[in-house]
């Protein structure tokens, strides 16, 4: 299997997984806090990845000389969880959602610049129709509060560098080395918030916090080895489909109303997807 359809299945997967972690983050409730969620989102990763790692005797950090380049990638990653949590708490989600799905034109942008990536004739008219697609999908009203919505600009802003950032790693550090240091870094900083603010969860509580880190932990491996199999602008569309993902799962185990115009979204992400997709798999073939 050519590594570009593989990195499509590991994105698709990825976001499937991210999509399922938002089930138990609703379900867990408004007590608990957000550096706590974040905490267990990472902590389970970081077990995970030090095994792993420690089975394959690789790295657990990396090299020095990329020290600086990770260091920014584990903050804008954990920025970019910290404003998407703040802004799904504090706005209509149909206003966040649309504003975090600018992360995929921010990646072509910085793919093509930072990355020399070129961009390919069907790159943004599939990120247009994909976008308009999560645009029927969360109907947005934008008559939320301006600061949320600034901080889901910036989540999507902050995302997008560390995406980018997953791809310019490619054979230059290993998988499980990125995950590693991004992980240790979120504990790390979620621990002196976890101290003054810390709420003991119930049974139920605690079981749905490490459903949002088993979920969380391996969406982000099939994240991080998707942006080291295809160009990042390439790859980043299929993040899209987590919106159909969302919309599956929330009609499934939250109740959620599926309505005509989610149907008409889905169906453009798909089409989308499957465009990006064909386009890429005949230019392979030819080149």
């Amino acid at each position: 299997m050519p590594n570009r359809q593989k990195g499509a299945i590991l994105m698709c997967a990825s976001a499937f997984l991210f999509s399922a972690m938002q089930i138990p983050i609703n379900m867990s409730g408004t007590s608990i806090p957000i550096m706590e969620q974040v905490f267990f989102r990472n902590i389970v990763t970081l077990f995970l990845s030090f095994i792993l790692i420690k089975r394959s005797g690789g790295s657990l950090f990396g090299k020095k000389e990329n020290q600086p380049l990770l260091f920014v990638r584990s903050l804008f990653g954990f920025l970019g969880l910290i404003t998407q949590f703040y802004a799904v708490a504090h706005a209509n989600q149909g206003d966040v959602s649309t504003l975090m799905k600018l992360s995929p034109f921010m990646i072509t942008l910085w793919a093509a610049v930072f990355l020399k990536e070129k961009i390919k004739k069907i790159q943004i008219p599939a990120l247009l129709i994909a976008f308009v697609g999560a645009a029927f999908v969360a109907n947005p009203a934008f008559n939320s509060n301006l600061f949320p919505l600034f901080m889901a600009f910036l989540c999507a802003f902050f995302s997008s560098v560390s995406y980018t950032l997953l791809a310019y790693f490619k054979n230059k550090v290993d998988g499980m080395t990125i995950i590693m240091h991004f992980s240790t870094f979120c504990v790390l900083a979620c621990i002196p918030f976890m101290i003054f603010d810390f709420a003991v969860p119930t049974l139920k509580e605690l079981l749905m916090l490490i459903l949002i880190g088993v979920f969380g932990g391996f969406g982000q491996i099939a994240l991080t080895y998707a942006y080291r199999m295809a160009p990042a602008a390439e790859i980043s569309i299929y993040n899209y489909s987590g919106i159909v993902f969302s919309i599956i799962l929330g009609y499934i185990f939250l109740g959620e109303i599926l309505n005509m115009t989610s149907v008409i979204g889905c169906s453009l992400v798909i089409i989308a997807a499957l465009l990006t997709y064909i386009f890429s798999s005949r230019k392979s073939k030819t080149n």
